[in-house]
């Protein structure tokens, strides 16, 4: 079985799936439940000097996303320091304790929590887009302990590699990419309204539809920076870890997955990851991690013309890659076999990835 362990700024993870900083890891319950659900670490939901007013309905499902008008905690600081953080980090992970969000706020915080942590996430999400306040904020942070700083990289940072270089400067260990996108609006058909209880409506995306996003913040500064990064955003499969880490992710966090599946789904994802890298001959995912960096660097110039072709003992005669394509250029045979035309192939590549036995390939 491949070696899932990872070490995120000195902390020992039996596995690389951290709980997120959400309503998977809200209170003390919960936490125990997804690490006895097989979580490697936890980052607890973010606390700010006082309690949020979350919104109701704060949560929805659908087949390709989730939206959410959640906040931070809706518990005060208070709440957490007299009945939470002690029984927290008596669990056998890696205990993070996430807060936000400006300098005066961390100020007070950290002190009042460092005992409980043994690291602390500081989420950007609602500091602002200007690199100036993040910085200034991290730094306050910096100077209020010695413990290991991850800070929570949003989307939409327009000098991302930037960001991340000046962080690291002002001593964070390690950057988590990246916090749910939006705002966004989801329309319940039955009522006319939106789905999110909050006063516009709106709320923000997370799941499988966010992971692309995640995944290029992963890959860009994992390029720009020495620290570790953590990928978020989308992971829900053991394949998906495995992604992350080739895009230069040293961890991952998971939190709508673990809202939809339940604490079960750690050790599916775990296993999922376990079994790739055992079925593909590594024994570690240190072994892949960095390695689409690796192999962008023997690429020469950018593609100009690439060719499907079809592997006729795999090839099921699906018709999927018949289906979608525009250019009328691959198609079942006779011998019930997709068949491609060369001359008509524009070279899109979407048969490559609508073919749901790799029967396809591209050269």
């Amino acid at each position: 079985m491949a070696n899932l362990k990872v070490n995120i700024a000195g902390m020992e993870f039996e596995n690389p799936l951290i709980v997120a900083a959400g309503p998977p890891s809200r209170n003390y319950e919960t936490i125990k439940r997804m690490v006895e659900g097989g979580a490697g670490g936890v980052v607890t939901k973010t606390i700010s000097v006082k309690a949020a007013d979350v919104p109701r309905p704060c949560m929805a499902a659908f087949r390709e996303s989730f939206i959410n008008a959640e906040l931070w905690s809706e518990h005060s600081p208070e709440y957490w320091l007299e009945n939470e953080y002690e029984r927290i980090s008596a669990l056998p992970v890696p205990i993070i304790v996430g807060m936000g969000y400006t300098a005066e706020e961390l100020s007070d915080l950290i002190p009042k929590t460092e005992p409980f942590a043994d690291a602390f996430e500081i989420s950007t999400h609602y500091v602002g887009r200007d690199i100036t306040p993040v910085l200034n904020t991290i730094t306050a942070a910096r100077r209020s302990t010695k413990k290991p700083i991850i800070v929570k990289v949003s989307p939409g940072i327009p000098d991302l590699a930037e960001l991340g270089r000046r962080l690291e400067e002002v001593g964070v260990d390690a950057l988590a990419a990246i916090n749910s996108v939006g705002p966004a609006l989801r329309i319940d058909l039955k009522t006319g309204l939106p789905y999110m209880g909050s006063s516009d409506g709106y709320g923000w995306v997370s799941g499988p539809a966010i992971k692309g996003i995640a995944l290029r913040h992963v890959f860009e500064l994992s390029q720009a920076v020495s620290i570790p990064v953590i990928g978020v955003g989308g992971v829900s499969t053991g394949e998906d870890v495995v992604e992350m880490f080739m895009v230069g992710a040293s961890a991952v966090q998971i939190c709508t997955q673990a809202i939809v599946e339940g604490p079960k789904a750690f050790k599916r994802i775990a296993q999922e990851a376990s079994k790739w890298l055992d079925e593909h001959g590594y024994s570690s995912l240190e072994e892949i991690k960095g390695l689409t960096a690796k192999k962008w660097s023997t690429r020469k110039e950018p593609l100009v013309k690439v060719t499907p072709n079809v592997n006729e003992e795999k090839c099921t005669g699906c018709h999927r890659c018949e289906e979608s394509c525009l250019y009328y250029a691959i198609a079942v045979g006779p011998s019930g076999k997709a068949e491609v035309t060369p001359d008509a192939c524009f070279g899109c590549g979407l048969c490559y990835t609508r073919c749901p036995v790799g029967a396809i390939t591209l050269s």
